[in-house]
């Protein structure tokens, strides 16, 4: 269980993103985060993962505090993180990126399998190096891979269809089914996209730093999609829109 306490951020300018946010997040579930851009989606995301420290406020895991620890440390508790726009590593393929994030060496089905549920052809990509040879959308890919590669715990995913053709996009929305029925950690996902709405356990939506609605997907996607259509959002004053 992961469990956000008071969680707090503000810019160096005094700009608050997020604000006294409480959350608790249960063991094994699907949970997608979504709202309005600017919200603090992806800031809360990097403060769970320790890539932005919190101003205020606790993070917990399985009830050991993780607020003072440091991306690495939190890496090493079992939390991945895949960014929204993936780092490039030259000199590094996609054969050792994977198995650098599985900490061990892959076989070639092992290979085909992770890249596969991305929508990659392991034949083509495992020894490319990982520059700008290689598009947008195949360097998100690539990333997703190497965070299913990490088996982790506790996995984040920055709107991960951001960058990705349609057919990828099918088959990460299969990946994810896949990942929940196999019990394979927590999965949290930061989107807009309804298809991967539709697959949640539970749904937050985050607005103004704060959260503005939290809980299962048959509760909540019903007043996010009648907000969308252009009716009274009852999510709160700030409207949410997907």
């Amino acid at each position: 269980m992961l469990k956000l306490e008071h969680l707090s951020w503000g810019t160096p300018d005094g700009e608050e993103i997020i604000k006294d946010l409480n959350l608790t997040i249960e063991h094994g579930k699907l949970i997608v985060v979504t709202g309005p851009n600017g919200g603090g989606k992806t800031t809360l995301a990097k403060l769970i993962a320790g890539i932005q420290p919190a101003s205020s406020g606790k993070i917990w895991m399985d009830g050991e505090e993780l607020t003072g620890l440091d991306v690495t440390e939190r890496a090493r508790r079992g939390i991945a993180f895949a960014f929204q726009q993936p780092v490039r590593f030259k000199g590094i393929t996609v054969r050792k990126l994977l198995e650098l994030s599985a900490g061990k060496t892959l076989g070639e089905d092992e290979l085909c399998s992770l890249l596969g549920k991305v929508g990659l052809c392991a034949n083509e990509y495992i020894d490319r190096e990982l520059t700008a040879s290689l598009s947008g959308g195949e360097m998100k890919r690539i990333e997703i891979a190497s965070v299913l590669a990490r088996g982790a715990r506790f996995s984040i995913f920055d709107e991960p269809e951001a960058g990705i053709d349609l057919w990828s996009f099918s088959r990460l929305v299969e990946t994810f089914q896949d990942l929940r029925s196999a019990g394979s950690g927590t999965l949290l996902v930061i989107s807009h996209q309804e298809r991967i709405l539709r697959i949640a356990d539970e749904i937050v939506v985050i607005a103004q730093g704060r959260v503005r609605a939290s809980g299962p997907r048959d509760q909540i996607l019903p007043q996010l999609l009648g907000d969308e259509k252009g009716t009274q959002c009852p999510l709160g004053k700030q409207e949410v829109r997907v």
